[in-house]
């Protein structure tokens, strides 16, 4: 079963009670050094996501580099939507532990709710709110004691027309014991509930629905999931709606906004058809406003929301659509480990312990040179490897990094660089917006591959 994914939906424009508020950028890819919300940290890349998969498995498709730097680069939420009572645990469990173990904060996206989407193209969720919270608690159980942010049920509260008002208190307490059983089985949690978008319900109106499902025992709540809408049109709202919830002695919360597609034009619901979309702002926990906890690509880009594919799959016209265009990623936010080529493709993290890491090897910088540190990660067949270049005394414009690899070990995939072989001495250059590097400033590069990696030896010449 694959994920499903809410679907997007367009409402009037709504009329938000007034504030002073200072606009935050709406579609910027750089974020400056000013004061951010409650978060710090970098945010976990999905080592198997169907991106990641699909990049792995079509090199020579000519969407590939594309899709490859500027999306399957990039951190994105993991969704939970199969009700799998006996196994969330141990997916939970696998999912945060790699990203612990990558020092790293994961995005859990939880789509369980019953009655899911009000029966729209991502129906299904658990069969009762009795099954829901078995389901709740053994996710909770999964989640370690690190820090883990959590988008708990997109479009529960934002979409409420299919409930009668049993059924709407029902729900509201359900998203309550929810929100205090995450809390209660990880103290340092995140968890953000369902603030719709700026087009959809009023600040006030989405207020009491807030408070209604026990945002007071959350962290804050998330919006634009379920839309395109401007980074600054949501902060204003999220401003709007913070206002509304000190009113109601509610205090503390904080804003996280979806940007994973809010980078072209807004509109309607559906991507699925419309090449005026672009990826938003790059994931970040360094949004430069008190109020935003983090920029999060909570839906990821290329997946279908249902009008003209299944909704969760994953399309590469669609990835290549919303990328291709795009301004680059920062070279200061490299990616994390891609996953074992061995991995299948299914809509659940690996349950495996945790890859191990060889230490990184490190020739230190000389005169104007560069130097190169690589780090493995061994899996059941494979391997994924991160490559730190760093420039010497003085800034270099291009690189190329060298890499000797061990007996039967074969490269299989690539990215931010360019590479030329594929066993034995394979060579790797920058691309196009990550080849000058300043004095004594590093940027990143990595690559996937099969049979044995630890022992691979790296060096760099500058150029």
């Amino acid at each position: 079963m694959a994920i499903l994914s809410p679907r997007r939906r367009r409402s009037a424009a709504v009329s938000v009670a007034a504030v002073a508020v200072t606009a935050a950028a709406g579609v910027a890819f750089a974020v400056g050094g000013a004061s951010a919300g409650t978060v710090s940290g970098t945010l976990y890349r999905d080592p198997s996501s169907a991106v990641v998969r699909w990049v792995a498995a079509n090199p020579g498709d000519s969407r590939a580099a594309v899709i490859r730097d500027k999306i399957a680069s990039q951190p994105q939420a993991r969704w939970f939507a199969n009700f799998n009572p006996s196994t969330v645990q141990s997916e939970v469990s696998g999912f945060v532990g790699a990203a612990n173990a990558a020092q790293q904060i994961p995005v859990l996206s939880v789509y369980e709710i019953t009655n899911r989407d009000c029966g729209g193209a991502s129906a299904g969720g658990a069969p009762d709110l009795n099954q829901y919270q078995t389901w709740v608690s053994n996710f909770a159980r999964g989640l370690g004691n690190q820090t883990v942010l959590i988008i708990l049920e997109t479009d529960s509260l934002a979409l409420q027309t299919c409930l009668s008002g049993a059924e709407l208190n029902a729900r509201n307490q359900a998203l309550t014991t929810a929100t205090q059983t995450i809390k209660s089985a990880n103290p340092n949690a995140k968890v953000y509930l369902d603030g719709g978008h700026s087009t959809w319900n009023s600040a006030s109106d989405t207020a009491n629905r807030l408070r209604a499902a026990g945002v007071q025992y959350a962290d804050g709540f998330f919006t634009n999931v379920s839309n395109f809408n401007p980074t600054s049109s949501e902060a204003n709202f999220g401003r709007a709606v913070i206002s509304a919830l000190n009113g109601m002695g509610i205090s503390g919360k904080r804003q996280v906004i979806d940007t994973s597609r809010n980078g072209g034009a807004s509109g309607d619901w559906c991507a699925d058809d419309n090449t005026d979309r672009r990826i938003g702002q790059y994931p970040t926990t360094n949004t430069g406003d008190s109020n935003i906890d983090a920029y999060l690509w909570v839906k990821p880009p290329g997946e279908a929301d249902g009008c003209r594919y299944a909704a969760g799959s994953f399309q590469p016209d669609l990835a290549y659509s919303l990328a291709n265009g795009a301004p680059n990623p920062p070279t200061t936010a490299p990616p994390t480990t891609t996953p074992p080529t061995t991995t299948p493709p299914t809509t659940t993290p690996p349950t495996a312990t945790p890859p191990t890491t060889t230490p990184p090897t490190t020739t230190p910088p000389t005169g104007n040179g560069c130097s190169a540190s690589v780090s493995l990660n061994q899996w059941a067949g494979g391997f994924t490897a991160s490559v730190n270049v760093t420039a010497g005394s003085a800034a270099i414009n291009g690189w190329t990094v060298t890499i000797t690899l061990p007996g039967g070990a074969a490269i299989t995939g690539a990215w931010n660089a360019q590479a030329s072989g594929t066993s034995g001495t394979v060579r790797f250059t920058n691309v196009s917006y990550n080849g000058r590097v300043g004095a004594g400033q590093t940027t990143n590069f990595g690559f996937q591959g099969t049979g044995t990696g630890p022992g691979a030896t790296a060096s760099c010449t500058a150029s």
